[in-house]
C-alpha cells in the first residue's frame, strides 16, 4: 500500500475527547494507561488520534482469531513511516495490550462518522483491507467486521462493494468497481465511470501531501483498469 501519511492529515484533527477516556474506561487497564500517557501528556489531541487509529487496527488484526506476523509487520512500518522512530515502541506495546482486551468500535467509528469528509473514509478503508490483505488471507470476519465499520462511518453499501472489489476477484467485478450494473447501456458505463473519477481523484487529498496523492493515485488506477476492461469486453471505442 506504501506509505500512508494521509491518515495523520485526515484523522489527526478529528479525535477530541471520548475515544480516548472511553477506551480507558472500560477496555483499558492500569498498565496501558500508563503507557499512553508516558507518550502523550501534553499533547491530547495526537493521543486521542492515535489511540483511535489503534483500536480499529487491533480490531481487524483480530478479528479471525488470530494475529499475523505480517499484519503486525505492516502495521508497524505504517507507524514507523507515518510516525517516526521516536516512542514507535510504546505504541507497538499500545497496540499489543489493546489485541488483549474486548474492544467495541462503535465509539471510534461514530467519532470518524460525525468528523470526517466522506473522501477521507473511503481512504481509511482502504488501510483497513491493506491489514486485512497483509497475510494474503482475508477472512470471512475480517470482511464482516471491515463492512461493519464501514457501514458505522457512514459509508454507502455500493461504495463499500466497490472497495472490496478492488481487493478481491467478484463475480462482475469490473461493474461492481464503477457501481453500474452489467446491463447498463454504453453511456451509462461512461457516466457511472466519469462519476467515480470525480469521487476518487487524486485532487481530492492534494493538500495532505505526496503520499496522500500516491495512495489516491493507486485507487484511480483501479477505476481506470476496470474501465477499461469493460470497454474491452464491449468493443466500447
Amino acid at each position: 500500500m506504501g506509505a500512508m501519511k494521509w491518515i495523520a492529515g485526515l484523522l489527526g484533527f478529528a479525535f477530541g475527547g471520548g475515544i480516548f477516556g472511553g477506551v480507558i474506561g472500560y477496555a483499558v487497564g492500569s498498565l496501558l494507561e500508563k503507557m499512553i500517557k508516558k507518550e502523550y501528556d501534553g499533547n491530547e489531541q495526537k493521543g486521542d488520534f492515535v489511540m483511535g487509529l489503534l483500536i480499529l487496527t487491533a480490531a481487524v488484526m483480530k478479528a479471525d482469531g488470530k494475529v499475523m506476523k505480517s499484519e503486525l509487520n505492516f502495521v508497524k512500518d505504517f507507524l514507523q513511516k507515518n510516525f517516526g522512530r521516536e516512542n514507535l515502541q510504546n505504541k507497538l506495546d499500545i497496540l499489543r495490550q489493546l489485541l488483549d482486551k474486548n474492544i467495541d468500535v462503535y465509539q471510534a467509528c461514530e467519532k470518524i462518522r460525525t468528523a470526517f469528509p466522506y473522501a477521507t473514509k473511503l481512504q481509511l478503508l482502504h488501510y483497513l483491507f491493506g491489514i486485512a490483505v497483509a497475510d494474503n488471507d482475508c477472512t470471512k470476519s475480517e470482511k464482516d467486521l471491515i463492512e461493519r465499520i464501514a457501514n458505522l462511518i457512514g459509508l454507502s453499501g455500493a461504495d463499500y462493494k466497490s472497495i472490496e472489489a478492488m481487493y478481491f476477484e467478484v463475480a462482475d467485478s469490473a461493474y461492481v468497481i464503477l457501481q453500474v450494473d452489467k446491463n447498463a447501456s454504453d453511456a451509462e458505463v461512461k457516466k457511472a465511470y466519469k462519476r467515480m473519477c470525480i469521487k476518487y481523484h487524486p485532487d481530492k487529498v492534494a493538500n495532505l501531501g505526496e503520499d496522500a496523492q500516491q495512495a489516491a493515485k493507486a485507487k484511480f488506477q483501479e477505476i481506470n483498469n476496470a474501465y477499461e476492461k469493460i470497454k474491452k469486453e464491449r468493443n466500447i471505442v
